[in-house]
C-alpha cells in the first residue's frame, strides 16, 4: 500500500453476471494521486472489477470505499456524483456528434473539471477536429483521446481507464502515455486496466495481478525488474 491516503479501497469484492460468479474476493487499494494498474490475462476479471466499482454489475458484495465512505450499494449515477469516472474499452463515442459536442455531453458532477481549452491542450489532435469531424470520422486514437477527454470535464478526480491503448498504433500509445502522466501531475488518481504491460510499467506506481477473479500478486514500480520472470508467467507472456 502507498504512504498516501487511500482514495479507493476494495475489500473481498465479489461480483456476478447473472449466475456466473466472476470476482471471488478482490482486494487492493489506490492512494490519492497514484496511477495503479490491474494486470492479468483475458477473462481474469479486470474489466469486471472496474464495472463493479462503478456500480455497473448487477450483483456485488464486499466493500468498496471511496474516501472512507462505503459505496458498494450505490447506483452508478450516485457513484459518478462522488467524482469517479469510467472510460470503457469500447469508448462510447456518439457517431453523429462533433468532437466538441461529444466533449460537452456529460454533466459536470464536481467542481474542478478541466475546461475544454485545457482538454485541447492535453489532446491537440482533438482541437484540430473540434467542430468539423463527427465521431465516425475519427481514428481509433482520436476516439480514445475523446473518450478520456470527455470525462475530464465532469470534475471527477478518480479515473477508471479500461484498456486505453487497445488496438492503437505505437505513436498514439506514446501520446496516451504522455497524457496519463500529465493527468497524474495535475492531481488525478488513475486506476488502469491494461493488456500492454510495457505501457503500464512505465506509468504505474503499483501493479496488481488478477487471476480467476482474485488478486494473486502485487508489484511495486521498484521490484518489477527483479520479478519479471514470475510476472511473465502470471501474464502468460
Amino acid at each position: 500500500m502507498s504512504d498516501r491516503p487511500a482514495i479507493l479501497e476494495v475489500r473481498d469484492l465479489h461480483a456476478w453476471y447473472g449466475e456466473s460468479h466472476i470476482l471471488h474476493g478482490v482486494n487492493f487499494a489506490v492512494g490519492e494521486g497514484e496511477v495503479v494498474s490491474l494486470l492479468g490475462r483475458n477473462g481474469a476479471g479486470k474489466t469486471t472489477t472496474l464495472r463493479a466499482i462503478m456500480g455497473l454489475v448487477g450483483r456485488r458484495t464486499g466493500a468498496i470505499k471511496h474516501r472512507g465512505d462505503e459505496i458498494v450499494s450505490l447506483t452508478p449515477d450516485r457513484i459518478a456524483r462522488r467524482g469517479i469516472a469510467y472510460c470503457p474499452e469500447e469508448r462510447g463515442i456518439f457517431a453523429s456528434l462533433t468532437v466538441e459536442e461529444n466533449l460537452m455531453l456529460p454533466p459536470v458532477v464536481q467542481p474542478g473539471g478541466l475546461p475544454v481549452e485545457e482538454i485541447y491542450e492535453l489532446f491537440p489532435n482533438l482541437k484540430e477536429r473540434r467542430t468539423g469531424a463527427s465521431g465516425t470520422r475519427l481514428s481509433g486514437g482520436e476516439q480514445q483521446m475523446l473518450a478520456i477527454g470527455r470525462i475530464l470535464r465532469t470534475g471527477a478526480k478518480l479515473l477508471l481507464l479500461d484498456e486505453p491503448t487497445e488496438g492503437l498504433a505505437p505513436v498514439i500509445v506514446q501520446q496516451i502515455g504522455a497524457s496519463v502522466r500529465r493527468l497524474r501531475d495535475l492531481g488525478f488518481t488513475i486506476l488502469l486496466v491494461e493488456q500492454n504491460f510495457h505501457f503500464a510499467a512505465r506509468l504505474a506506481d503499483r501493479h496488481y495481478v488478477i487471476e480467476h477473479g482474485v488478486v494473486v500478486d502485487r508489484y511495486s514500480r521498484d521490484d518489477i525488474n527483479q520479478r519479471m520472470g514470475e510476472l511473465n508467467k502470471l501474464l502468460g507472456v
